[in-house]
C-alpha cells in the first residue's frame, strides 16, 4: 500500500483499538454493563477492520495478469466495502440486541469505577488514534473540507479509519453518559440507553461507509483538477487540435485510465499523427502520473455534427432529469 494509503494511521489504530478491546472485556466482567460489552465488540470490530483494510492493501500491489490485466487495484475498495459490512453486523446490529437486553432486564452497574477508568482511557487512546488519522489526512485534504474529503478521496483507507475512530469517540462519551446516568439514578435501564445509542451511530456510520464505497467500486472518474491537467496535456495545438471526448476511469486509487478520441488536422500524415498521439501520451502521464493506461484516438472535428449532437465522439451534456 502506497503512503497515500493510510498504513501509519491504520496501524495506530489497530494498536488502540486491541488495547481497547481488550480493557472494555476486563471492565464489563467485572462490572456486568452492556455498554462495556458492546463497546468492547465495537473495539473487537474495528480492529478486525483495520486488519481487513491491510489485507486489501497488501493483495491491491500483485501484479496484473492475463485475467485481469488492468491489476488489482480496486481490491483495496473491495475490502473497504467489507469494513462496513462488519461495522454494521458485528458492531451496530449487537449493540442494539444488547442495550434491548438491558432494557429489557436491566440491572446495577457493579465496581463501577472498572468501566469509567477503562472509558476514560480509552478515550484518550481513540484521541491519539484519530489525531494520526487527521494528520495523515490532511496533506491529501488539501482545502477540501473533511466531508468533501471523505465523498471524494479516491483512497478508501483513511476515509474509513477517519470515520471508524469518530464513532470509536462518540460511542465512548455515549457509553461514559449512559453509565454515569446509571449510577447517579440506581437504574441500569440509562445502560441499555446508552447501548441502544451506540447501536444506531455504529449503523449510521456503516451506512456511510457503504454508499461511499459502492461509489468507487462503480467507477469513479477522475477529480476536477486531474480531468483539466489532462485535457491541457492532450491538446498541443499543432497537431492535436482538441479534444473531442474524454472518459476517465479509476482502476485503483493510483491508477487512472484515460480514454480519448482527439482531432487532428486533416492533411497531417500517418506517421505525424502516430508521433502526436504518442508525445500526448508522455505529457498525459507527466502532468498526472497515476494515468498508467491512456488510449487515444485520432480523428476529425466535425463541428456541424457536434452542433447537432449527432457526432458519436461528443461528451454528452449532463442529465438534468429527474431520478
Amino acid at each position: 500500500m502506497s503512503a497515500s494509503g493510510g498504513t501509519k494511521a491504520i496501524v495506530a489504530a489497530l494498536s488502540a483499538n486491541l488495547a481497547i478491546a481488550v480493557a472494555k472485556f476486563v471492565a464489563f466482567l467485572f462490572s456486568g454493563s452492556s455498554s462495556m460489552l458492546a463497546e468492547s465488540v465495537h473495539s473487537l470490530a474495528d480492529s478486525g477492520n483495520q486488519g481487513l483494510l491491510l489485507v486489501g492493501g497488501k493483495r491491491a500491489q500483485r501484479q496484473a495478469t492475463p485475467q485481469h490485466p488492468f491489476g488489482y487495484g480496486r481490491e483495496r475498495y473491495i475490502y473497504a466495502f467489507l469494513v462496513s459490512i462488519v461495522l454494521f453486523s458485528v458492531g451496530g446490529m449487537f449493540a442494539i440486541y444488547e442495550g434491548y437486553e438491558k432494557i429489557k432486564d436491566p440491572h446495577e452497574i457493579e465496581h463501577w469505577y472498572w468501566p469509567v477508568g477503562v472509558l476514560v482511557f480509552a478515550i484518550i487512546a481513540e484521541a491519539f488514534s484519530f489525531r494520526t488519522a487527521i494528520k495523515e489526512s490532511n496533506p491529501l485534504r488539501g482545502k477540501q473540507s473533511w466531508s468533501q474529503f471523505i465523498r471524494r478521496a479516491k483512497a478508501p483507507e483513511l476515509p474509513v479509519v477517519l470515520l471508524e475512530d469518530l464513532g470509536a469517540l462518540v460511542g465512548l462519551v455515549l457509553a461514559l453518559g449512559g453509565v454515569g446516568l446509571a449510577l447517579a439514578t440506581g437504574n441500569g435501564v440509562w445502560d441499555g440507553v446508552g447501548t441502544l445509542c451506540i447501536g444506531v451511530l455504529l449503523i449510521v456510520i456503516a451506512i456511510v461507509l457503504a454508499a461511499e464505497t459502492k461509489s468507487l467500486l462503480l467507477g469513479e472518474s477522475a477529480g476536477v483538477d486531474e480531468v483539466r491537467k489532462i485535457e491541457a496535456a492532450m491538446v498541443d495545438g499543432d497537431t492535436v487540435t482538441r479534444v473531442i471526448h474524454m472518459r476517465t476511469l479509476h482502476l485503483g486509487p493510483e491508477e487512472l485510465l484515460v480514454a480519448a478520441k482527439l482531432a487532428v488536422r486533416h492533411d497531417d500524415t500517418a506517421a505525424e499523427v502516430a508521433a502526436a498521439i504518442n508525445a500526448a501520451e508522455a505529457r498525459i502521464r507527466e502532468a498526472v502520473p497515476i494515468a498508467r493506461a491512456i488510449y487515444l484516438e485520432p480523428d476529425l472535428y466535425d463541428e456541424a455534427a457536434a452542433k447537432r449532437g449527432t457526432n458519436p465522439g461528443m461528451t454528452p451534456a449532463p442529465d438534468s432529469s429527474p431520478h
